[in-house]
């Protein structure tokens, strides 16, 4: 008879596991057999001494087969979706999502929530009146054959197992494991039935991973359980060291979101929308080469099919579209106030983890994920690294009503460190991780 304590004892150990033994601590748990304790003990054994590609293959399997699978087979066409690790103004998925799907590409997304200081595509979404990003499987399965995309959230039905196992890790110090992180956004991903997956990894000081060591081992470790289970996998690592484009705040992201649409958004934002659908053109085999792939996104962007694909989306699902003409008709802030440099100098870097707490302290974002947040509160950004600033020049405009707002502005201020002598700016665009660099070290 096969007991939990002595799977644990023997990943404590640094033994591998079998496959039957992930099976079994898996189903067991998501049945409510194996008690919350005994879980985490398992993670913390995991925490420390990591996991083979065999067992992270098998135990994303257990997860992905926790819940239901979304079978897209009946539906024409190639599915792929991309997947970002998070970051503050990392609004990429709303306009990219349409890009895509204007391309000819099924693009089921499956998006979460904004918690801490990074925000969440659902929450983004939910700002325009009306929006539900509260879909069923079979209505989810009927908008991505009526019109190419969905942009949906996690439902009980999908990997009920990750959330039991995340819920656990949140409160036992085992979020930042790799094995886990990995585990847990692909058998999400996975649910979904795509056949394509593009995987954004961040790094810097806004992003989960702050080393870009450790986002290249995530996203090697990604690329790999995604190619073992038989869906292509390809990973691009971004800088997350400032915020991306102007706006962060989840109404101030949909305006932006909708100006990339329109082909007048961010000079970064665009470049990320633009590089990702190419991945994502790539891998659904609608162009040969990622060159192809960029002009085609650029295209749609350009001539209006994306930011019309983006009006079906949204009155499909319930959304009142008028915001696309009428940005006055989301939620709009009461104060608006700037955050002034405190000395003339060149802005060489930013805590961006900082800029984003403080968004959530304004009340844009969640400490628990039952908080309530305010769409209209954020920031905009008025300097960007590498800009000279006088002294009194605004860094940013805070968004907001009134509450914190004082603590956040001096939080902000605190954020930008600017000195005298400038120095290099980090690239936008990392390397790119596909199947065949697995064995590859990071090299700066």
């Amino acid at each position: 008879m096969m007991r939990a304590l002595d799977v644990i004892i023997k990943k404590r150990n640094g033994n591998i596991l079998a496959d039957s033994e992930i099976k079994f601590l898996i189903s067991e748990f998501t049945k409510g057999s194996i008690p919350d304790y005994q879980m985490a003990a398992f993670a913390m054994a995991v925490f420390f001494k990591s996991m083979s590609g065999s067992e992270l293959s098998a135990l994303t399997t257990a997860m992905l087969h926790s819940g239901s699978i979304i079978d897209l087979s009946s539906i024409p066409g190639v599915s792929v979706d991309k997947h970002s690790t998070g970051g503050v103004g990392d609004k990429i998925s709303i306009p990219l999502a349409p890009a895509v799907a204007a391309c000819g590409v099924l693009v089921p997304m499956i998006s979460g929530r904004g918690l801490g200081h990074t925000g969440g595509t659902l929450d983004k979404l939910e700002s325009i009146p009306g929006f539900s990003t509260n879909v069923t499987i079979q209505q989810f399965k009927k908008q991505l054959s009526d019109i190419g995309c969905c942009l949906g959230g996690q439902t009980d039905e999908i990997a009920p197992a990750d959330k039991k196992l995340y819920a656990l890790r949140d409160v036992t110090g085992t979020v930042e494991c790799i094995p886990l992180i990995a585990s847990s956004i692909m058998s999400k991903k996975l649910a979904e039935g795509i056949q394509g997956l593009v995987l954004d990894v961040k790094y810097g000081s806004g992003a989960f991973m702050r080393d870009p060591k450790d986002a290249y081992l995530l996203a090697q470790t990604m690329v790999d359980i995604g190619t073992r289970m038989g869906t292509q996998t390809v990973a691009r690592l971004t800088c997350m060291e400032q915020p991306i484009g102007i706006m962060a705040g989840n109404s101030l992201e949909i305006c932006e979101s909708i100006d990339v649409l329109k082909g007048i958004g961010p000079k970064d934002t665009t470049e990320l929308v633009v590089e990702l659908g190419a991945e994502m053109l790539l891998l659904s085999k609608k162009v040969s080469n990622l060159e192809d792939g960029r002009a085609q996104i650029q295209t749609v962007l350009q001539n209006g099919q994306a930011l019309q694909k983006f009006i079906q989306i949204g009155e499909a699902q319930g959304g009142d579209m008028c915001i696309v003409d009428d940005y006055r008709l989301l939620s709009h802030s009461r104060f608006q106030k700037p955050v002034l440099a405190s000395k003339a100098g060149f802005v060489n870097s930013m805590d961006t983890y900082m800029l984003g707490t403080a968004i959530a302290v304004l009340g844009g974002g969640r400490e628990k994920t039952a908080d309530t947040i305010d769409p209209s509160v954020g920031t905009e950004m008025q300097t960007r690294l590498g800009d000279y600033v006088e002294k009194g020049q605004p860094l940013c405009i805070v968004h907001s009503s009134g509450k914190n707002e004082e603590q956040a502005m001096n939080q902000i201020q605190k954020s930008f460190y600017i000195s005298t002598e400038k120095t290099p700016i980090p690239s936008l665009l990392g390397p790119r991780i596909t199947y065949q660099d697995l064995s590859k070290e990071f090299h700066d």
